[in-house]
């Protein structure tokens, strides 16, 4: 079984269940379009703007961001239409969970 995996008692069969963080507050998920270089990346977010988002020091060596990952930022409150921080990134079983339950329609995938 995969860690963080909750299944339903008593159904065999049953594909495990995952508890995911979703965006709070003023933070947007988004996808990763391409690398600039110096921990910032382009990410594409469901309110339909591109943003230069970079990976905060706290946690730029557990987080290893790729193209295509999905992630949540959260906008700067100066320039917040332009920049942002990367506060959380999914895994890719995390990603097709997310996908099979309909919260990424506004992302294009």
């Amino acid at each position: 079984m995969v860690e963080g995996a909750v299944t339903v008692p008593g159904v065999e069969g049953a594909e495990p269940t995952f508890r995911l963080r979703l965006p709070r507050g003023n933070e947007i998920m988004g996808v990763v379009t391409g690398r600039l270089g110096g921990s910032r990346f382009a990410v594409y977010c469901a309110d339909k703007k591109e943003r230069m988002c970079r990976v905060p020091g706290k946690i730029k060596h557990e987080v290893w961001v790729k193209e295509g990952d999905i992630v949540i930022i959260e906008p700067w409150s100066v320039e917040g239409d332009k920049k942002g921080d990367i506060v959380w990134r999914y895994t890719r079983i995390q990603s097709y969970q997310l996908k099979k339950q309909g919260k990424l329609k506004d992302l294009p995938l």
